[in-house]
């Protein structure tokens, strides 16, 4: 059989109330505010199998700060790394040049090999790639990934467009990972679409969630 890609554009009806489809337990589904700023859950996916899940919607000029906020995110392989990448063209590509670094904190099970570490293998400079959130995911029913990206301004045609992770993982090798990644998608047209994939393998399960910040 092959893979799935969905598309979302939107699941919430005109009255801002998110269909009962979308909804699932995960601690951050209601939330609406925090302190000092408010927050507008703009749409929702749910994954279930699917290659990619891209948001072609809602990324405009009407608020300058998007968060989206991942739950649980299972991959069918395991080891597989999570990502994402932006478009200027509502999707019809994605390969945004991008710049960014990344470093991350471990612990394992067993307790040994703690550390802090910067991860230059997940660099990019001035590369079109997927854009690493979370390496090496473990695919057992206790490893998953759950994190938020935050991307600033997507809509301006005069800067280029700053991004913020931080992010956690259950890997491979039973690791607990708390990863941080920032860069920038060097590009002065607006970016209007964001996908997430794992780098091999379907999207097992979980949700990511778009919300708009003022």
């Amino acid at each position: 059989m092959g893979t799935i890609t969905r598309t979302f554009t939107n699941n919430i009806g005109s009255n801002g109330v998110l269909g009962s489809s979308a909804i699932n337990n995960a601690s951050l589904n209601n939330i609406t505010s925090i302190t000092g700023v408010s927050l507008k859950l703009l749409t929702t996916a749910t994954a279930s199998g699917d290659s990619t899940i891209s948001f072609t919607s809602n990324i405009d000029s009407t608020y300058d700060e998007y968060w989206f906020v991942w739950n649980t995110i299972h991959p069918a392989t395991d080891g597989a790394d999570f990502q994402f990448q932006g478009s200027t063209n509502s999707g019809s590509s994605y390969g945004v040049t991008t710049t960014s670094t990344f470093f991350g904190a471990s612990q394992s099970e067993g307790g040994v090999g703690g550390q802090v570490s910067y991860t230059t293998s997940m660099d990019l400079a001035q590369s079109t790639s997927f854009i690493p959130l979370n390496p090496d995911v473990g695919n057992d029913n206790d490893q998953q990934t759950s994190g938020i990206l935050k991307i600033y301004n997507p809509s301006s045609t005069t800067y280029v467009k700053h991004f913020m992770t931080r992010s956690m993982r259950v890997d491979a090798g039973d690791y607990v990972v708390d990863c941080y990644s920032a860069g920038y998608l060097n590009s002065t047209s607006a970016i209007n679409a964001i996908q997430f994939k794992f780098d091999s393998g379907n999207i097992d399960a979980g949700t990511i969630k778009l919300y708009g910040v003022s």
